[in-house]
């Protein structure tokens, strides 16, 4: 985790959707999954934080789908990000890290779903790699 700031803060790209958060976030975890692939052309980077941390400062533009079972995704109507992802039965947001304002001190600290991942690109670094998700199994409570 980074060190708290006072405050983060984030939006979406056309600035219909903004956020706070309080408190630390997470590292980023780059998901691999074949969703986050489609949601983002690639992989999936996002921080995570408690739901009592984060504040939506802007929400006119925020939509929210069912993408499983188990979790629903947030993005902007207006402009299209993605945002969040939310995990059924968790009291947490995963953000999207690039909605940052800033990212300053926020390092990725491993990949998830890596099983899953695109053959046109490689994982170079050295950070951990999961064929699912963290915790070893497939639910998606760890993005």
């Amino acid at each position: 985790m980074i060190k708290p700031a006072t405050s983060h803060s984030g939006g979406c790209q056309c600035g219909a959707v903004r956020y706070e958060v309080k408190g630390a976030l997470r590292g980023v975890i780059n998901c691999h999954c074949s969703m986050c692939q489609r949601l983002h052309g690639i992989f999936g980077a996002y921080t995570k934080i408690t739901d009592a941390d984060l504040s939506l400062i802007e929400d006119r533009g925020l939509t929210w789908y069912n993408s499983s079972n188990t979790a629903r995704r947030g993005f902007c109507r207006e402009c299209g990000a993605s945002m969040f992802w939310q995990p059924a039965g968790f009291a947490t947001t995963s953000i999207a890290a690039g909605t940052l304002d800033h990212t300053i001190g926020l390092k990725t600290i491993g990949h998830i779903y890596t099983a899953e991942k695109s053959n046109f690109y490689e994982i170079s670094d050295n950070l951990p790699q999961y064929p699912g998700s963290v915790s070893g199994t497939l639910d998606r409570s760890s993005t």
